[in-house]
């Protein structure tokens, strides 16, 4: 843009300003400056038009037309719109639709929560990222797309974790609550942190093909997420999108759902989904509703004596009420299950399988995992089905020994040929060892770390997932 043009522009934005000052105080033209009078800048005008009522401007009209002229939506729901304010607590999979849809809606005020940082792994799903942004802190990506698709509205970012220190502080700011986390002790964060300063809450959950959402926390029998559920899922019934995977189209469903409500909450359009669960099955095509009790007078969080105030939920520990740390994508904690001496690096397998030729590697991952990538020859058991599998196991070991042959000198001729199980990361293979010497297979032997651990130390061509 030319130094002309820019001046144009300028003045134009300046005129328009005057304007929009005018209509506001109810007062004549500002008098023109002396430089503009030089120019031959027009007086601005006073506009012919009465919008005081509802206190949109011209450009925010027009940008908004095509739902202000919604007969169930109207001029003064847009302006409810531009003068709300929404929290999202996550800029994932559930965040990214939400927080782009709000931002496109006129949400006067968006509030951004995360504290990672972007991973190409998340992008087929976390579509507010694009590959320039790997690397860059989630709040601040997502931030940046929600300006470029709107500058009119404010964006404030928080490259943080929704944590009780901070949750009631940041809660209050805003008027609805967004939950686009995965994980259980944020869902009952949030939810608590919303009963405490009184905000409702639009809450959503995807995995696999299947999506959730509900609305907690909102009118005057409303639920929250307490009260449906006051024992914490056992940890092991917590599917994440890292372990079981994600279509990356469901979240995205979902989270554009989680905007809608927002924006009914924020505008007072529709009925808001609070005492219904909404259930997506989207490999079906299926959506039904389903009747969610009313709150409950017991509660410890929104009852009649809440125990959980926005004075002690800072105190209190959600990693040991839900038994499970408060991460999203985070690789899970290594276990040692049996002893170190049953144990193998990835690098001492890449030697041993060099060396002993006759070696059975036990790949105890799902199959899905197994097709992307496995070490050749591996059999293939998925733990989660193990005990179908031992007969396969016991037929390999004894199809090894035989092409072995005749002992070698310092065997035996009954030694079986060395066993080593690998998983993803190296939990479930200990599992597996385990479970094969309750079976009478007592020779097994773990490999630390897995195939991730295989991909670090011995080959990084090898792919990660």
């Amino acid at each position: 843009m030319s130094a002309e043009d820019e001046l144009s522009r300028l003045r134009a934005q300046n005129s328009q300003l005057q304007r929009e000052l005018d209509r506001l105080t109810g007062s004549g033209p500002l008098q023109q400056s002396a430089p503009d009078a030089a120019n031959g800048a027009a007086a601005a005008a006073t506009p012919s038009w009465d919008g005081l009522q509802h206190g949109l401007n011209k450009e925010q009209i027009a940008r908004y037309s095509r739902q202000i002229v919604l007969h169930s939506f109207g001029v003064q729901a847009q302006a409810k719109l531009c003068g709300g304010s929404v929290l999202i607590v996550g800029a994932g999979g559930l965040g990214s639709p939400a927080a782009l849809y709000l931002a496109a809606a006129g949400v006067g005020r968006l509030g951004i929560v995360d504290k990672d940082s972007v991973e190409l792994s998340n992008i087929h799903r976390q579509i507010i990222h694009r590959e320039a942004d790997v690397g860059v802190h989630k709040a601040v990506s997502a931030a940046q797309s929600c300006r470029a698709l709107n500058s009119s509205i404010q964006v404030e970012v928080h490259c943080e974790s929704f944590t009780p220190a901070n949750a009631v502080h940041l809660v209050r700011q805003y008027d609805v609550v967004v939950d686009a986390s995965d994980n259980a002790p944020t869902r009952y964060l949030i939810s608590d942190a919303c009963c405490a300063v009184g905000r409702p809450l639009v809450s959503g959950a995807a995995i696999g093909t299947d999506g959730q959402l509900t609305v907690y926390c909102h009118g005057a029998d409303g639920p929250c997420y307490r009260c449906l559920f006051p024992e914490a899922p056992a940890a092991g019934n917590c599917a994440r999108c890292v372990d079981a995977g994600v279509l990356g189209v469901v979240p995205g469903v979902i989270g554009t759902l989680q905007a809608l409500e927002a924006v009914k909450l924020l505008s007072g359009i529709g009925d808001p989904m609070s005492r219904r669960l909404l259930v997506v099955d989207c490999a079906a095509g299926r959506f039904h509703s389903v009747k969610l009790r009313a709150k409950s007078a017991s509660c410890v969080s929104c009852g009649t004596s809440p125990a959980i105030t926005a004075a002690s939920l800072p105190s209190y520990d959600y990693a040991a009420f839900t038994g499970q740390a408060a991460a999203n994508d985070a690789a899970p904690k290594p276990l040692q299950l049996i002893a170190r001496e049953d144990r193998i690096t990835p690098a001492e397998l890449q030697q041993r399988i060099a060396s002993q030729p006759d070696c059975v590697v036990l790949d105890v991952r799902p199959a899905e995992q197994f097709n992307i990538c496995h070490l050749p020859g591996a059999l293939h058991a998925p733990f989660k089905h193990f005990d179908r599998h031992l007969d396969e196991v016991k037929g390999r070991l004894a199809s090894a020994a035989a092409a072995a042959g005749p002992a070698t000198s310092g065997s035996s001729q009954d030694d079986p040929p060395p066993l080593y199980v690998v998983c993803r990361r190296g939990n479930d293979s200990q599992r597996a060892v385990a479970r094969l010497r309750e079976l009478g297979i007592v020779h097994g032997v773990d490999v630390v770390g897995g195939m991730e651990g295989w991909a670090a130390e011995v080959d990084p061509s090898f792919p990660t997932y």
